[in-house]
């Protein structure tokens, strides 16, 4: 080949090479919304080691932001429109009360698609994902029944919505599941994330003869109290051994990655619809860790047992026959409940004192 054929394709070569790379595609940015300060524990820390997973997973294709303590009402909606300008296509937001300025904002938003947590509303770009908690509490149920001493167990309940009440009776479940004389009292402190009332409700209970104390509040004030007065508590979302040494059982976790990630795939690749998820230890998303070495190691076996029930789908927390605190049956033998009787509790089960507030 001549010279003069040579040089021209030496230097549209040469011009090739120069020119840069085609240019990524810019990163999905994803906002996260939390109820409470991030802190080292909780549900919002539980959330926000959910959205570091995800970001740790898909790298430079995903581009996560969160504002935190955000008060559920008008100012939610406003940060979630801030997020919305700030140019996020994806947004999660992690709170209950967080539903309705979700779906208002969405509604004006089309292009952008939410995840809701713990909610039961659907849109055309909106979708709810959720975990399975009561199976977590369920676990530290058959804890707590195995290690009390006094047949009193105490909760510190937050808000008397379905999901919280779904709880009370699961731990309360569990624990009759090893120790069927035990009784469950309950002091509510309204709130998901107040410390001091939470203190105030946990020595309540301990005055009220409780020996092992649970939750559904969101600081480990409550196990930090059962550390000062010498009796049992668990951590709950998070692990919270460090916060109570002496005094924790075991955690009941949520794992939010297995769920912020599968809705962040389906974003990214396209298939992504308004779908209602609720993920428990079948998939990863619920467990109960750091169980302490005072926890006898036929009660541990049970733990063992039932985590492996959940997982092939052998055991339901919710089987009958299941009594009200009543008495009467509120789940007849051999019948195992749906998700949509699950979604409606709005009562205790037998062993659980006092009254559902507002009922």
């Amino acid at each position: 080949m001549s010279y003069k054929l040579l040089a021209p394709l030496a230097a549209a070569l040469a011009l090739a090479a120069a020119m840069p790379a085609a240019q990524a595609a810019p990163p999905l940015k994803i906002g996260f919304v939390y109820v409470d300060p991030v802190g080292d524990a909780g549900w919002t820390y539980a959330n926000d080691l959910g959205r570091k997973a995800l970001q740790a997973e898909f790298g430079a294709r995903v581009q996560t932001q969160f504002v935190p303590n955000v008060s559920e009402g008008p100012d939610a909606e406003r940060v979630i429109r801030d997020l919305v300008r700030q140019g996020d296509k994806l947004i999660f937001t992690t709170s209950f009360g967080y539903m309705e300025s979700t779906l208002k904002v969405a509604r004006d938003n089309p292009q952008v698609r939410f995840e809701h947590s713990t909610g039961y509303k659907t849109a055309a770009n909106v979708g709810t994902i959720d975990a399975r908690t009561y199976q977590g509490a369920y676990l530290a149920g058959i804890v707590a029944g195995g290690m009390t001493r006094s047949d009193v167990l105490g909760i510190v309940g937050s808000v008397p919505i379905p999901e919280v009440l779904r709880n009370i009776d699961s731990f309360t479940l569990g624990a009759q599941s090893v120790n069927p004389k035990v009784k469950v009292k309950v002091v509510w402190v309204n709130k998901w994330f107040d410390p001091p009332k939470e203190v105030e409700a946990a020595n309540s209970l301990i005055d009220q003869g409780a020996d092992v104390l649970f939750q559904n509040t969101d600081s480990p004030a409550v196990l930090e109290t059962a550390e000062k007065r010498g009796k049992y508590g668990f951590g709950w979302d998070s692990d919270m051994a460090k916060f109570g040494p002496h005094a924790q059982l075991a955690s009941a976790v949520i794992n939010w990655a297995p769920i912020f990630e599968s809705r962040t795939a389906a974003v990214l690749d396209g298939s992504w619809k308004p779908t209602r998820i609720w993920w428990g230890v079948a998939h990863g998303a619920i467990d109960l860790v750091s169980i302490s070495p005072k926890v006898p190691k036929k009660i541990v076996a049970r733990v063992d047992a039932v985590k492996a029930g959940l997982k092939n789908h052998s055991f339901a927390v919710w089987q009958g026959p299941i009594l009200g605190q009543n008495g009467a049956t509120v789940l007849a033998a051999g019948t195992k409940a749906d998700d949509k009787f699950l979604h409606g509790i709005d009562f205790y089960v037998k062993g659980v004192e006092g009254h559902v507030p507002g009922h």
